[in-house]
């Protein structure tokens, strides 16, 4: 265990996206660490913003955005790594948390809100979760706005689907063979994919239905995943190479995820041209992003915060020597990532304590 003199604090919610994310990279790294039910105001009077999760550190330091949470926890406890030193695997770990983040937010919300049967079962989970129903169902109603500005309406439904069964098809097959998306040890890839599948996908119980009748090796793995035995790990594939079946998982992801994320970038940066102040706050959303998944329209809010994710992305990258990038970009062939890691942002953002600003 990485001992501490005194825990790290995890502020979320079962049913939280990004607490699941962080929870999992918690326990991989055998952290002395409870895990606390997440006071709104209290998050509030720390950070300013009222996300979760955040974590408090044994020196009473706050972290907020699961991201960075993640960075920090590599920095301070090394081992077990999260992160592969190969160019490929990590540019497939990011890659992989920027569809989680950023895309997968979309089929996640459409499993938990876009029935009646499954809206009915949230609203009397968020009433336990909170202890009211009537706050529950103030929350819910917030939730089901969101539901819309992620573009999980009814018309895309269907699209949605198509993406979610295939996306679990491919997972079920890679998770076959392997313990973990980059092989026999758990990586921040994991951890990204983690948000979606098992905060909405497992936890939600019309959506679960979907995991036990079609993907049982995604159980598996959400069950490897949260009780985790860092020690008796494996190793992540060898050299820089990736098998067949994760190919197929990264081309499902990157067909459907890359041009809906290119189309929110390409809002954001127009956005920018004509608003964006260096030093200046970058607003959360700009207006919508129009794109295409599977034929069928879909419009979602454009956040600023998507250019930072991307910059997680394109930054270390585009800093690979040619070579190295040279074999990462003949691994990635097909998968239909290539435009977005061909993209060449015009402006920056970066963090300034909590808040997302402007580049200078």
């Amino acid at each position: 265990m990485n001992a501490t003199p005194r825990p790290y604090l995890l502020h979320g919610f079962e049913v939280s996206f990004f607490s699941a994310k962080v929870r999992v990279a918690m326990r991989y790294k055998q952290l002395f660490m409870e895990e606390k039910r997440a006071d709104i105001r209290m998050i509030l009077k720390r950070t300013g913003l009222a996300f979760i999760p955040i974590v408090t550190t044994p020196d009473d330091e706050v972290w907020q955005d699961s991201s960075e949470i993640i960075d920090r926890l590599e920095a301070r406890h090394p081992n077990p790594p999260l992160y592969p030193e190969t160019p490929l695997h990590r540019t497939i770990c990011s890659l992989i948390e920027l569809y989680s983040d950023e895309f997968a937010i979309t089929p996640a919300m459409h499993t938990r809100w876009g029935t009646e049967e499954s809206e009915s079962m949230t609203r009397a989970r968020f009433g336990a979760m909170t202890g009211s129903a009537e706050a529950g169902n103030k929350a819910a109603d917030a939730m089901v706005k969101a539901r819309f500005a992620v573009g999980a309406t009814p018309e895309a439904g269907p699209a949605i689907e198509e993406h979610l069964h295939a996306c679990l098809s491919a997972l079920s097959a890679h998770f076959e063979s392997n313990d973990y998306l980059l092989g026999n040890r758990m990586s921040l890839a994991d951890c990204g994919l983690m948000g979606p599948v098992h905060a909405h996908y497992w936890t939600d119980l019309t959506s679960r239905r979907l995991l036990l009748e079609t993907a049982l090796p995604v159980i598996r793995w959400i069950e490897f995943c949260n009780a985790p035995g860092a020690d008796d790990q494996g190793e992540w594939f060898r050299a820089d190479g990736i098998p067949d079946s994760l190919v197929e998982v990264l081309g499902v992801m990157g067909a459907d995820a890359a041009p809906v994320l290119l189309a929110t970038i390409r809002a954001v940066e127009e956005w920018a041209d004509e608003n964006a102040k260096p030093g200046a706050e970058a607003p959360r959303v700009i207006g919508l992003a129009e794109s295409r998944l599977r034929g069928t329209r879909l419009s979602r809010a454009a956040q600023c915060y998507s250019l930072w994710m991307l910059q997680r992305v394109l930054d270390p990258y585009r800093d690979l020597l040619d070579v190295e990038r040279a074999r990462v970009d003949s691994a990635l062939a097909g998968t239909g990532w290539e435009p977005l890691l061909a993209y060449h942002p015009r402006h920056r953002v970066e963090k300034r304590g909590f808040q997302l600003i402007f580049s200078d």
